[in-house]
């Protein structure tokens, strides 16, 4: 799979936030998104998982059959600044509702709780949960469903080194796997080799 977009632009509530952007990435190949606030990064990403419509340009897949993944979004997960979880519900509740609705099962629930150090934690409800532990609940939704391309803004906001160093770990294993990741943040993360893409902001 390669996944490439071309002149992509963005806007937001009308106004241009980037334009003439373009990258290439093959399997385990990651893209860091960086820029100041306001420069368009969450969008690009949601213009890349195709929940934005872009101003100009297009995104696409290349190596992969239609029937497998039909969109660019069919292939991603996205993680953004919520974490898709119902308070309500409880945590191991969620991950299995989302492995359910997303299909192609990964790890089973309890393995992908482990893997975030929740384990022995999936009974509780979400709403009970710290920050942190929330936003390694929401880590945990991208192990229990395969999708090759990993859309990631700020995923390590509100984790502890702790946490922050298991993901690098969940994040090479995916590449290893052949995943790709495009990730927004302001903070480092374990992605050796990663290309940047700085978007100037409006300066």
């Amino acid at each position: 799979m390669r996944l490439h977009a071309e002149n992509l632009s963005g806007e937001r509530g009308g106004s241009a936030v980037f334009s003439g952007v373009g990258f290439s990435l093959g399997a385990g190949d990651a893209l860091l998104v960086t820029g100041p606030n306001g420069a368009g990064k969450s969008t690009l990403l949601r213009v890349v998982a195709g929940l934005l419509p872009a101003a100009e340009g297009r995104v696409g897949l290349e190596g992969e059959d239609p029937e497998t993944w039909p969109s660019v979004g069919a292939a991603c997960h996205y993680l953004g600044h919520l974490n898709a979880l119902q308070p309500a519900l409880g945590l191991a509740e969620n991950l299995l509702f989302w492995q359910r609705f997303l299909g192609a099962s990964l790890l089973e629930v309890d393995a992908a709780l482990a893997a975030v150090g929740l384990a022995g934690l999936g009974h509780l409800p979400c709403g009970a949960l710290s920050t942190g532990q929330r936003r390694r609940a929401a880590i945990a939704r991208l192990l229990v469903s395969r999708r090759p391309i990993w859309l990631l803004d700020e995923p390590t906001a509100g984790l502890d080194r702790a946490a922050e160093t298991r993901f690098d770990a969940i994040l090479a294993r995916h590449r290893d796997d052949g995943g790709i990741v495009l990730a927004a943040t302001h903070a480092p993360l374990g992605l050796a080799g990663a290309v940047e893409l700085a978007l100037p902001g409006a300066g």
